[in-house]
């Protein structure tokens, strides 16, 4: 069955926050799935400036126990498109695990999960514009039913083989992904320009806060201090 994961960016340090880890609703393998994003985001985004983030992860009306790291790479695109303030489209289901390096490794239950969801589309109608993307590692493992292949060859429905999170980021919202130039700094207008530009900004905004709050007790200090 399919589950909703929404985050949430904002200024602040704290790094990512799992709701299911710290609700002890996740076992040891979703946890270090969730590690391994603060190492694609500081990796990614981090080599000239310090990560300055904080942000929440949440598998919506989830009150079951949940572990696995299949969902790791659908927490990145959800914290990308969060920090771009891009928006995803939410007839496309993911599926994929993720390395530090932002390569998408296959998974388990490939032919489970594109047919449940497909079952929910049609159930709910099929537009022509929903599917499901996958690791590319897991097309030789597929055996779906011949409702799903004539579906997909009929073209109301996809399935979409990935390598890498610019690749999903491209399909989930249509923007390029961009890759960095001969001056180490991505193209207007991409995802990753404008992921950058919002952790640069927060990196900033902290700094100016931080700097007020320093002068602000100085000031304290100063004031608190009885002339001889």
């Amino acid at each position: 069955k399919p589950s909703r994961i929404t985050a949430k960016t904002y200024m602040g340090k704290s790094g990512v926050l799992d709701i299911e880890r710290e609700s002890k609703m996740s076992g040891k393998i979703y946890d270090k799935g969730v590690l391994i994003i603060s190492g694609y985001l500081g990796a990614k985004y981090a080599q000239r400036q310090p990560l300055s983030l904080a942000a929440s992860l949440c598998f919506e009306q989830s009150y079951e126990g949940i572990d696995g790291d299949s969902a790791s790479s659908t927490e990145i695109y959800a914290l990308l498109s969060s920090l771009s303030r891009i928006p995803i489209k939410q007839g496309i289901a993911v599926t994929g695990s993720v390395n530090q390096n932002g390569q998408i490794q296959p998974i388990g239950g490939v032919n489970q999960k594109i047919e449940g969801f497909f079952d929910v589309c049609r159930t709910f109608g099929l537009t022509g514009k929903q599917g499901v993307m996958i690791p590319h590692q897991n097309v030789k493992n597929l055996m779906l039913r011949k409702e799903v292949v004539d579906a997909v060859v009929s073209g109301i429905f996809s399935i979409y083989a990935v390598r890498t999170i610019d690749e999903g980021i491209e399909i989930l919202t249509g923007v390029t992904a961009g890759e960095r130039d001969q001056t180490n700094t991505y193209a207007e207008g991409t995802v990753n320009y404008m992921v950058e530009q919002r952790l640069r900004q927060i990196a900033e905004g902290l700094r100016i806060f931080e700097k007020e709050g320093s002068e602000d007790q100085g000031d304290k200090g100063a004031r608190g201090k009885k002339m001889p």
